[in-house]
């Protein structure tokens, strides 16, 4: 089954940052419009609906300096790059492909946002046409981003055999006995792609190895050192101290036996928090409401 394209309902380029207000200030929180910016050619205005507004507005608000119900629409600029779009000033936001996988990505983790987008159901073309959406579309924003599929290049660090341990005591433990080392692994930039498939490492140079895929049943967990240890490494013009991260899967052939892969982010514009967010909250989240529903299905056949 495909899934739908929301974007026409959500993406109004040409209504201005007053209309956007007018049509957002009454809706539930999460409600959202992307338009085109009239201030910086080329970037989009995201206009959010939020529960209640930052701590500096509120203030004004109690002196009675401000229309708090406009104050409750927040707005946030998406810029071009090279490589697509982000939230602008956002230092813990990818860059996206295109503004529907920046929003699908918004509506299952908040990232930098206050709150997750609300995918709507029906276009919104005046402020009394804008419908409060579901507020639970992640299955569907799942297997949109899972299809487009999402990679970067990281730093493979290390692999380390963790028996049955999984979780954040896995990587705990998998940096701990990384970090140990003397001398220390070196690290190699790998492409990381994540889809519906699960997660497939390569090697261009074939420094350590070509390719690695790891399938999404045999991935149990994903997260950032617990410990918040960093791997220096040698960048353009300096030496860098990345975030480090990595994901717990089943090795080959076996039900019990867990490895921990390492990795550090290498790109600022794709850090490490967003991969983790990515891999946890789509890749696993997604396989496990499948299998969850399936398995629903035959108790009750």
């Amino acid at each position: 089954m495909f899934v739908k394209d929301t974007s026409s309902y959500w993406y109004k380029p040409n209504i201005s940052r007053d209309e956007a207000i007018a049509m957002l200030k009454d809706k539930a929180p999460g409600t959202f419009i992307v338009r085109d910016s009239h201030s910086f050619p080329g970037a989009f205005g995201l206009a959010l609906k939020v529960a209640t507004p930052p701590p500096a507005v509120l203030q004004q608000g109690r002196k009675g300096e401000r229309d708090m119900s406009n104050e409750l629409v927040r707005h946030f600029l998406i810029e071009p790059t090279s490589r697509g779009v982000k939230l602008k000033g956002c230092a813990n936001e990818p860059v996206f492909g295109d503004l529907s996988a920046l929003v699908y990505q918004h509506s299952i983790t908040p990232l930098a946002l206050p709150c997750k987008l609300l995918l709507p159901e029906t276009a919104a073309t005046s402020p009394s046409a804008v419908s409060s959406p579901k507020p639970d579309l992640g299955g569907s924003s799942a297997q949109t981003l899972l299809q487009q599929g999402a990679a970067c290049n990281v730093l493979y660090i290390n692999s380390i055999d963790m028996e049955s341990l999984t979780g954040p005591n896995a990587v705990r433990k998998a940096m701990a006995v990384t970090t140990s080392l003397d001398p220390p692994p070196t690290a190699t930039i790998v492409h990381f792609k994540v889809s519906s498939q699960g997660i497939t490492l390569t090697d261009s140079e074939r420094k350590i190895f070509f390719r690695r895929h790891y399938p999404v049943n045999s991935v149990t967990y994903c997260g950032m050192d617990p410990e918040d240890r960093r791997w220096k490494h040698t960048g353009q013009s300096s030496t860098l101290s990345a975030k480090c991260f990595g994901f717990v899967a089943r090795k080959v052939g076996s039900s019990v036996d867990n490895a921990c892969h390492l990795f550090a982010e290498l790109d600022p514009d794709q850090p490490a928090s967003a991969i983790v967010n990515f891999v946890s909250k789509v890749m696993i989240g997604s396989h496990r409401r499948e299998s969850g529903g399936s398995q629903q299905s035959i108790q009750s056949i």
